[in-house]
């Protein structure tokens, strides 16, 4: 007759069996290299900042498909919130949502684009009040650190008038080459093309900087290429680190020093 003691050995062995049959699996999983990407993220990071990284990693990964999906701040936090997304890269808003844990990468700044021979290329260095005499076309509140240009302008009792927002930063340069006013982007979006007619000028000086995050679900398991992704998208941002964040035990001083993007 089989003892407890005994048979508290034989569930115990099956245990062991069974998590190491879990580990193994885990282990297959984390290495794979073939499966589905899936971020979230704004049109700015999607145009301007992701096709060089994207790039490569599909060099490196050639059986990995990329799904990318676009979206205000709230609805990339509610996709990785939901599983529908592996990874979200937006402003630091990201960073409000509890049950996320969210990487800080970059900072970038903010510039005012106008057409070629536009009163405000003359006045150097520009101010809050000089902004405020022209209407404006920027990025719908909550996207992409409208608050803080908002929070600027109420600094120096400003109330500017916005007369077009949007979400996609190529359709704020389109209405600027309309004269419908002058726009305010992120810096990173103004690139070679744009400068046959119009002009960037830079605004860092007037507004703090922001940060972009790389976002996930806290203790999720990732698998070695999303490390690889991340680790392409910020060089700077170690495995460690990473799963760190993913633990809810970020490093002290994450914000600190922080690249521009």
């Amino acid at each position: 007759m089989t003892s407890a003691g005994e048979q508290v050995m034989e569930l115990a062995k099956g245990v062991v069996a069974q998590v190491e049959q879990i580990n193994q699996l885990s282990l297959g999983e984390q290495l794979a290299t073939s499966g589905v990407l899936r971020i979230a993220t704004t049109h700015t990071q999607a145009r301007y900042k992701l096709p060089a990284v994207i790039t490569e990693f599909s060099r490196r990964y050639p059986d990995v498909a990329i799904q990318l999906h676009q979206g205000a701040p709230a609805q990339l936090a509610q996709m990785v919130q939901s599983g529908d997304v592996d990874m979200a890269i937006a402003t630091e808003s990201m960073y409000l949502f509890d049950e996320l844990a969210a990487v800080p990468c970059y900072r970038w700044g903010r510039s005012v684009v106008v057409p070629h021979g536009h009163p405000l290329i003359d006045c150097q260095p520009l101010s809050m009040a000089d902004l405020a005499r022209y209407p404006l076309i920027t990025y719908v509140f909550g996207f992409t650190g409208r608050s803080k240009m908002d929070k600027a302008f109420s600094r120096h009792g400003l109330s500017p008038k916005t007369v077009l927002t949007a979400t996609d930063t190529d359709v704020i340069k389109h209405y600027v080459r309309l004269g419908m006013g002058v726009g305010v982007i992120a810096s990173v979006a103004f690139d070679e093309g744009d400068w046959e007619d119009l002009v960037s000028l830079n605004i860092d000086h007037l507004i703090a900087s922001s940060a972009t995050h790389i976002c996930l679900r806290k203790h999720a398991h990732l698998r070695d290429y999303m490390y690889d992704f991340i680790h392409l998208y910020a060089p700077h941002i170690s495995r460690e680190t990473v799963q760190l964040h993913l633990i809810n035990q970020p490093p002290a001083a994450n914000m600190v020093e922080l690249p521009w993007l």
